[in-house]
């Protein structure tokens, strides 16, 4: 054993540390957690954030959600002065470490130890430049190409090799440790000490980093409390560790308050919870706007349907008496009768305000789910958007009809339940050009033999105008929300897969979106960024949308929502004037 092991083990023994004795968490108080006058955490959006990401494939589990939660730090008795003290402890064994050794003589061995092993090697002669060549570029790769060369594997030569790459290893691991940390001591270390000292500094800055992010947003099951022990004392650890079950406990009971089963150990998402956090997109979404730009205020919507003007009319044969005007009907009985101890209504004296009918919308929203949407999450943005629309619809505008389809090698309806599962498909097919025909009608064929991650425009708006076509509106419109041109459609019962996008793909989609165009569906396509989208990607969504009456949209993908949901409302006090 190495005399900094030795030291090191010493050192765990007698449970000493440069930092001295630290005692932690003195100023907890359990019946303050968190303070009874501070709001209580956003778990919800950290969940769905969680959920967004990776669909219900995997299980939120209680640490996850502890994690996810944003719990300001104030709120929690004595944690951040303990943090303090940990992150202080941890700062002076590391600064300790550095002001007590140098490296400079430990880089000369390792240089020269492994240019006294290369020396000493008898490589075979047809291998013998091969050997040399790696041994001048110091590549640990080329001298496990060598070894698998050498066609005895138990031979003195392959021995020697496995010596050498160990002893290259090393190098690098002490240049390394020389190059990222700034060492003032005197102390001389072996080899093997270093790469301890190494493996300690790494360990300190990997629970530095642990602890300090604890300390801005209290996520204490980051750190690494089986790592800690090397450093902490065993009081501190205890107190951490109960701080811990404390969080967990708390965010149980906030979970189940704002909507999260908790199954087993695993949480769910319930429709509260969607409501909740559909109502927190809108929030987030309305509030970027001035108030005075807007006149939009949020509050609870509530009629059947329809829009009170400030204009009053007389009472017509077939008129609401719910949209009396009292004030003004009162008035007319007085002038026309007088004043007197009573007041008799004659039906000439009713005036009820003038009400326009809201028209009911019928949107299809396309959500692009083909390979190229997982770059930068775009995914994620999609079903955040869909999510927040689905919210609006719900509480403000229920008549309004929406439907959400999935787009990727086909069309796919989707229920609004089923947007929190969506991920973008698995990429199949690498190859640079791909010519592909199917035909459909075979039934030895399915959908999950084929690859998923084309785009399939055409075949989206043909379900989209199927549902829309069916409902009793004028106000019908397509939201396409995608990243470029598409690549893939049927033609009767045959499905092409072309790659790169064929004109007669942009043929059959502009086809069918005459077909939406005859219907009065109109098609916006709100167009996201990607690393592959050019002009030509722009010219056909400007094609596509001119030829329905549409627009097009650039917008960043985390400013989608926003987007989207604006238009919405924007067009809807166009319809009612």
């Amino acid at each position: 054993m190495s005399s900094y092991r030795k030291k090191h083990n010493k050192r765990n023994k007698r449970k000493t540390k440069a930092g001295g004795i630290i005692h932690t968490y003195q100023r907890y108080d359990p019946v303050r957690f968190p303070s009874p006058t501070q709001p209580a955490p956003d778990l919800i959006s950290g969940a769905f954030d969680h959920m967004l990401m990776y669909g219900n494939r995997r299980e939120l589990t209680s640490e996850e959600l502890a994690r996810a939660i944003r719990i300001d730090p104030s709120q929690i008795q004595g944690l951040g002065p303990s943090l303090d003290a940990l992150i202080a402890m941890l700062e002076q064994r590391k600064q300790k470490i550095l002001d007590t050794y140098e490296t400079g003589q430990v880089l000369e061995k390792s240089g020269l130890a492994y240019a006294n092993l290369a020396t000493a090697a008898a490589p075979p002669p047809l291998l013998a430049d091969r050997y040399e060549h790696a041994v001048n570029e110091e590549q640990i790769y080329d001298l496990e190409r060598l070894w698998y060369a050498v066609e005895d594997d138990r031979s003195p030569f392959a021995r020697h090799l496995v010596q050498l790459i160990e002893v290259l290893g090393n190098k690098y691991q002490i240049e390394d440790l020389a190059s990222r940390y700034s060492f003032v001591g005197s102390e001389p270390l072996e080899v093997d000490q270093a790469i301890e000292v190494k493996e300690e500094l790494e360990k300190i800055d990997e629970l530095l980093e642990q602890l300090r992010q604890a300390q801005e947003n209290s996520q204490i099951y980051v750190i690494d409390m089986d790592m800690l022990a090397e450093f902490a004392e065993e009081p501190d650890l205890e107190q951490l560790q109960d701080m811990q079950r404390m969080i967990e406990d708390y965010v149980k009971d906030l979970a189940e308050s704002q909507g999260l089963d908790d199954v087993s150990g695993h949480f769910n998402l319930t429709p509260k919870a969607y409501k909740v956090f559909q109502g927190k997109l809108l929030e987030r979404i309305f509030s970027n706007l001035q108030e005075s730009k807007t006149g939009r205020h949020q509050g609870p919507t509530e009629g059947e349907g329809s829009v009170e003007v400030q204009q009053t009319k007389a009472y017509e044969f077939g008129d609401s008496i719910a949209h009396m005007d009292l004030p003004q009907t009162f008035i007319n009985s007085l002038i026309r009768s007088g004043t007197g101890d009573s007041i008799k209504l004659h039906p000439d004296d009713i005036e009820v305000h003038k009400t326009r009918n809201s028209p009911k919308c019928a949107t299809a929203v396309i959500m692009d789910m083909s390979g190229s949407m997982r770059y930068e999450g775009q995914y994620m943005n999609v079903k955040r958007m869909a999510l927040a629309l689905d919210g609006l619809i719900r509480s403000e505008y229920p008549g309004d009809f929406v439907q959400f389809i999935e787009m990727y090698t086909f069309g796919k309806v989707c229920h609004r339940s089923e947007i929190i599962n969506l991920l973008p498909k698995p990429v199949t097919i690498t190859d640079p050009i791909v010519r592909f025909k199917v035909d459909m009608s075979n039934p030895e064929i399915s959908e999950v033999q084929l690859p998923p991650h084309f785009t399939n425009i055409q075949h989206s708006l043909q379900l989209a105008r199927q549902h829309l076509s069916a409902q009793d509106t004028p106000n019908r419109q397509v939201i396409l929300i995608t990243d470029g041109l598409p690549t893939s459609h049927f033609d009767q019962e045959w499905l092409y897969l072309l790659y790169p996008p064929d004109p007669s793909t942009d043929d059959a989609t502009m086809r069918e979106a005459m077909r939406c165009q005859q219907d009065g569906i109109c098609i916006n396509i709100f167009l996201v960024p990607s690393w592959s989208q050019s002009e030509e990607d722009i010219r056909f969504a400007y094609r596509l949308a001119e030829s329905t009456s549409g627009r097009v949209f650039f917008t960043a993908g985390s400013d989608l929502d926003r987007f989207v949901v604006w238009d919405y409302v924007e067009q809807k006090r166009e319809i009612i004037g």
